[in-house]
């Protein structure tokens, strides 16, 4: 029976310790490799050039270093740039460099496609293929960090799950990247500065209370009575306001972390004076930081538009006024 040849960064930090001593090799080699696959972001044993010829072609024979690729890339006027990522085994996800006065974000994509079939998002027409590893997030992070430095000269500020995918059906190796990303010898990044977006999966909510989690999270309502929520997200007949509502505030009693609600206007949809009513309602019943309401881009397959600017004015001054200005607005 052939022997599975493993991805070499699945490997911990004491794993990849014993495999050095089964192979006669100093302890301090485990060090730099260690360097090499989480602080220097070697694409290759080749690449590691401190180590013997011989070192590396063994790594070689006995582990893969399977990494993301930049496949294509998007500048726009503003300073976003977006970039196609492929995957080892030929998938492609997307990633966004966000640059603003005061921060500069990665939005990264935690799966290949989605389950959830949200009838206004493009990703929700894909067809989930399979999660993305740990690894793979901790790439974009990297390969989006390194548009930054070069294009803007500074590095990453934020980092924000909303890209492709539902975050929190990929749980594991959402948890795992954080902590690569987080840790002291990978990105060193404060988890403050990290937010989770999630379609609203309660059970997972309330467990990353339980995990006691560092990061801050947001919650894509885009409708605030379960009627219109179920018309444009299915997730709400298994996941609906009031069990998310619960599982947020059980959250926030376990981490105290930040809470953003986000919700996308749709044109005669969700637009209303009364759906502002509605969202104030749900607003207060969550200890939530903001509310980020968001102008929607539309997209050909979907049968939603922008909303008319009279409706977003009168929306917002009603909004604000009832969450003591806890509102934010953009693109």
């Amino acid at each position: 029976m052939k022997k599975t040849i493993r991805n070499i960064r699945h490997l911990t930090f004491n794993e990849l310790e014993q495999y050095f001593e089964e192979i006669g090799e100093k302890k301090f080699r485990v060090q730099q490799v260690w360097e090499w696959l989480w602080q220097k972001h070697a694409m290759s044993f080749a690449a590691m050039t401190n180590l013997s010829k011989e070192l590396r072609q063994k790594l070689g024979e006995h582990f893969t270093l399977p990494s993301l690729t930049i496949d294509a890339t998007q500048y726009s006027e503003d300073g976003t740039i977006k970039s196609r990522f492929k995957t080892h085994d030929g998938h492609l996800i997307e990633g966004v460099l966000i640059p603003t006065t005061a921060r500069f974000t990665a939005c990264v994509s935690s799966q290949i496609g989605c389950s959830l079939s949200c009838k206004f998002c493009a990703t929700g027409y894909i067809d989930r293929k399979r999660n993305l590893d740990f690894d793979e997030i901790y790439d974009e992070v990297v390969l989006i960090n390194q548009q930054c430095e070069a294009t803007h000269h500074k590095k990453l500020s934020n980092i924000v799950f909303m890209g492709m995918g539902e975050p929190l059906l990929n749980y594991k190796n959402v948890l795992k990247s954080i902590e690569r990303i987080t840790a002291p010898d990978g990105l060193a990044m404060s988890p403050k500065r990290i937010t989770v977006s999630t379609a609203g999966v309660a059970k997972a909510i309330r467990q990353l209370g339980d995990n006691k989690v560092k990061f801050k999270l947001a919650l894509s309502l885009h409708a605030a009575t379960d009627a219109k929520r179920h018309e444009i997200m299915p997730i709400n007949d298994t996941n609906n306001i009031k069990s998310l509502v619960e599982a947020l505030n059980y959250f926030y009693k376990q981490t105290g972390n930040e809470i953003t609600f986000e919700y996308i206007l749709f044109k005669n949809f969700n637009d209303s004076l009364q759906d502002a009513d509605d969202l104030i309602k749900v607003y207060r019943q969550v200890p939530a930081d903001l509310v980020n309401i968001i102008e929607y881009n539309p997209i050909d397959f979907a049968r939603f538009e922008k909303p008319e600017e009279e409706k977003v004015q009168a929306l917002l001054p009603a909004c604000r006024k009832d969450t003591a200005g806890a509102i934010s607005y953009g693109v």
